[in-house]
């Protein structure tokens, strides 16, 4: 009796585990979503460990259309490679960022990706996943403060000085008004010093007066026109272009601009290419703006993020070495070490090269970028 309840187990045993070894060979995808958080699992088409692999996306805010494109990329990605991508948002909750970020530690991912809401506090991130032997990658946004092993973005002195550039190939004299970021982000620190390599020469030889400057805290386009509008009160209105440091601040210009008739009159840059900037661009009421590729930040990212947590050392040693698409290595200063970094490619986009960037990505199209322009103005594409 001993011996037949002894054989009687070990089938139990054996066929439990046939059971989930059958179990990981079809293709399953699942999506689950509460409290800012949303779970893409796949777990079919790996190489037998893939069903093990879990990165974790920890992005600030699902506001702003930039975020939910990228996020609708990982997922994607996720999908098609066969792992687990647990995606949180933070809603503009720094606070929160850092609960979510323990969560998914003790959810047992392999990776994080992170895109910091405040570089500065958001090093404690860091150790909490060193912690537990987890590697973190701050994704556009750095982590200041912290061990941070990688970091991946665009190139934001070279997005800064573009920025300038755009205006005083335009407008080489006059007054302007310049909006900076949010203050909070380190990409607003770096965009600053490429637009102040840029305007300073001009600064100097007395070309162009900086009539008003200041931070527009979040990112904030509400922010951004009371920069404006108190900006205008200052020069009477005697204003050639605003330094406007992405698109959101950008349409917050405008409004400023267009309460005093002065939308079409006055240059304003951007950055992101947001569908709203592009169409304000065709308008004639924003002079360009810098589009950051997001497909190839995004796509390297997951390529980066996907070999790490596979602990496959080949991909991430030749990826360290410079191979991948539309940028470079470089380093970045976090205040605690020289962060290795991926710095991605960006592209000035003006009314000019609107079809060739990014309608030909298939970033936005003809029709939504010249939705309110008449018809027998659009381009021939």
């Amino acid at each position: 009796m001993v011996v037949l309840s002894l054989f009687l187990v070990l089938a139990l045993v054996l066929s439990a585990c046939s059971s989930r070894q059958d179990g990981s060979g079809g293709s399953t995808g699942s999506t689950s979503s509460g409290s800012g958080t949303q779970s893409q699992s796949s777990t079919g088409g790996g190489s037998g460990q893939d069903d093990k692999v879990v990165v974790g996306f920890s992005v600030g805010t699902m506001k702003q259309e930039r975020w939910q494109r990228e996020v609708e990329m990982a997922r994607k990605y996720a999908e098609e490679h066969g792992f687990e991508l647990i995606v949180q948002s933070a809603e503009d909750d720094a606070n929160k960022q850092v609960q979510q970020v323990e969560d998914m530690l003790t959810r047992g991912i392999d990776v994080l990706l992170i895109s910091a809401l405040d570089s500065e506090s958001s090093g404690v991130v860091v150790e909490k996943a060193h912690e537990v032997g987890v590697p973190v990658v701050a994704y556009d946004r750095l982590v200041r403060n912290g061990d941070l092993d990688y970091y991946l973005t665009f190139d934001n002195v070279r997005v800064g000085e573009l920025q300038a550039q755009m205006l005083v190939e335009r407008y080489p004299k006059g007054n302007y008004i310049w909006v900076l970021g949010g203050p909070e982000d380190n990409n607003a620190h770096l965009l600053k010093q490429g637009q102040e390599s840029v305007l300073q020469p001009y600064i100097d030889r007395g070309d162009i007066k900086i009539v008003l400057q200041q931070w527009a805290k979040g990112w904030s386009p509400e922010e951004a026109m009371k920069i404006v509008e108190n900006g205008l009160t200052l020069a009477n209105n005697d204003v050639v272009a605003v330094l406007a440091s992405n698109d959101g601040t950008a349409g917050g210009a405008v409004q400023a601009l267009a309460a005093q008739g002065l939308a079409g009159k006055v240059g304003v840059s951007g950055q992101d290419a947001d569908i709203a900037a592009l169409q304000r661009i065709v308008e004639g009421t924003q002079t360009g703006t810098v589009y950051k590729p997001l497909q190839n930040l995004n796509k390297t990212a997951m390529d980066f993020v996907y070999a790490l947590a596979r602990k496959d050392q080949a991909k991430v040693d030749a990826m360290l070495a410079g191979q991948f698409e539309n940028g470079h290595i470089g380093t970045v200063d976090n205040g605690y070490k020289q962060v290795t970094t991926f710095l991605m490619d960006v592209i000035v986009v003006t009314k000019d090269n609107i079809v060739d960037t990014v309608v030909k990505d298939g970033f936005h199209t003809i029709e939504e970028i010249y939705k309110n322009v008449p018809r027998d103005q659009w381009p021939n594409v």
